[in-house]
């Protein structure tokens, strides 16, 4: 499980970069890494939605927010798996970013992972407050 899942994280940064360096999106192995519904808990609280064709619209307009913002890379830096059973592992992913005059964030998100379907699939994760680190560092304006 956990060669596994370092391997689906490793292609999960590689496709980030990838876009942030030519702007072309792989809309299918993006929603392939999630599972058919995920859930989403951040200081503007906990959501959820379906992996549908909603979603795969999504995606690209995401990945243009962070070309737009000025994203250079997005690295990362640590990965620490937790195995919860056979089929659910919880992964704790310290990011690097890089944006550009400069400017580089770290921050952690945890990833709750499935692999009841044979290959890993993101069903929720936790992450902390970017809209007001992008503010603080000058990368979005302040609301």
């Amino acid at each position: 499980m956990m060669k596994k899942l370092q391997a689906f994280f490793a292609a999960y940064e590689q496709r980030f970069n990838d876009v942030l360096a030519s702007g072309a999106t792989d809309v299918e192995a993006t929603a392939g890494a999630f599972a058919d519904y995920f859930v989403e808990s951040s200081p503007r609280g906990v959501m959820g939605g379906k992996n549908d064709e909603k979603f795969r619209e999504m995606i690209p307009k995401g990945n243009e927010f962070y070309r737009n913002i000025g994203t250079l890379s997005m690295k990362i830096g640590s990965l620490d798996i937790t195995q919860l059973d056979n089929l659910h592992a919880v992964a704790k992913t310290h990011w690097k970013a890089g944006y550009k005059n400069n400017i580089n964030i770290a921050f952690d998100v945890f990833y709750m992972v499935t692999l009841a379907g044979g290959e890993p699939k993101i069903f929720a994760y936790v992450t902390g407050d970017e809209q007001k680190v992008l503010q603080e560092h000058g990368l979005v304006p302040k609301q």
